[in-house]
């Protein structure tokens, strides 16, 4: 039978400035360290970090902590986002080119883009046939393919 109960004394932590505090929260935030690795690495109890994440990161901080995976997935909507508004853009430039007859895209793009222009147009036209200045459509005839028998 125990006589008296064993007191185990508190560990005693030293007082920790507010620029680290910042720094741990800082860190935290984006995504450096994890609280388990900034408690040990700081020997700072992780309840007292948690307490300091509360007071010192502000709402949009906390917002932008967030998983990998989440991040991973916002990223990957946004790049497929941007992806369209990117082939959007190059049609409507493509289809200004065709209609009026200017080529634009080479001199003032970057030639990566430029070359994707291009390549919308080709396959415009491969599709609808060439356009004239006016905008009309001059799509090939079969008749044009067709060996006239009359001259000979």
């Amino acid at each position: 039978m125990k006589s008296k109960k064993e007191h185990r004394r508190k560990k005693s932590y030293q007082k920790v400035t507010l620029e680290t505090k910042l720094l741990v929260v800082d860190q935290i935030v984006n995504g450096q360290l994890s609280r388990k690795v900034a408690s040990k690495k700081y020997d700072v109890p992780r309840t007292t970090i948690s307490y300091w994440l509360r007071i010192y990161s502000t709402l949009a901080q906390q917002k932008i902590g967030m998983s990998k995976n989440q991040e991973i997935k916002k990223l990957k909507e946004k790049i497929e986002e941007l992806e369209f508004v990117k082939d959007f853009q190059q049609d409507i430039i493509a289809d200004m080119e065709l209609i009026t007859g200017m080529d634009m895209a080479k001199k003032s793009l970057p030639k990566t883009l430029a070359k994707e222009i291009e390549r919308k147009k080709k396959d415009r036209i491969k599709e609808n046939g060439s356009m004239d200045v006016l905008g009309s459509l001059n799509k090939p005839s079969t008749n044009d393919l067709k060996p006239n028998k009359n001259n000979k």
